[in-house]
């Protein structure tokens, strides 16, 4: 006739706790993204600007390019709480693993060192790519470094100093309390 619920040594309040962690869980993980320096280098980032213009350098080196898909590793894992971010001094690198085939079904390999990643447009490094261990590109940059960066449309607001504004990041705690009987 009605439901049956096993006995939880926390009580009625579990069911509630699952979304409270989810939650937490997640401003976490926002949280560790919108901590990454600016002027350092982001794994996603790197990857992700690498895979486009490393496509584009390569077709433009005749290969036909059916897919690219790219990893990069920050050297030293990021920046966590407890040590201060790079200084403008330090060189940040990004190891950068791509593996991909040719519309012929050939094996293409673009990896390297990233030094730099500009909006989404460029990186600059050291990088090679092969097609079946054949070596068809090398390049210190890929891409358009000089290119203004795609606003979709919107001017970004900008502040006294004529630079864009900081992007407000809300972080909310949720604190959960016991309940008792």
């Amino acid at each position: 006739m009605g439901t049956l619920r096993a006995s939880s040594p926390w009580g009625r309040g579990r069911t509630h706790r699952i979304p409270a962690v989810l939650c937490l869980v997640g401003a976490a993980v926002a949280g560790a993204v919108a901590c990454e320096p600016i002027d350092g280098l982001n794994s996603a980032s790197v990857a992700l600007t690498t895979d486009r213009a490393g496509t584009g350098a390569l077709e433009r080196k005749g290969v036909d390019v059916q897919w690219l898909n790219c990893t990069a590793e920050v050297e030293g894992g990021g920046t966590t709480r407890s040590s201060p971010s790079p200084s403008a001094s330090a060189r940040q690198v990004a190891h950068v693993d791509c593996r991909g085939r040719t519309a012929a079904g050939k094996d293409v390999t673009l990896v390297g060192k990233v030094t730099k990643e500009v909006n989404g447009l460029c990186v600059r490094g050291d990088l090679t790519g092969k097609v079946d261990d054949r070596t068809v590109l090398r390049a210190d940059v890929l891409g358009n470094c000089d290119a203004a960066p795609s606003t979709g449309g919107v001017t970004p607001p900008t502040g006294r100093g004529g630079g864009a504004r900081p992007t407000v990041t809300v972080t909310v705690t949720v604190t959960e309390y016991a309940q008792g009987k």
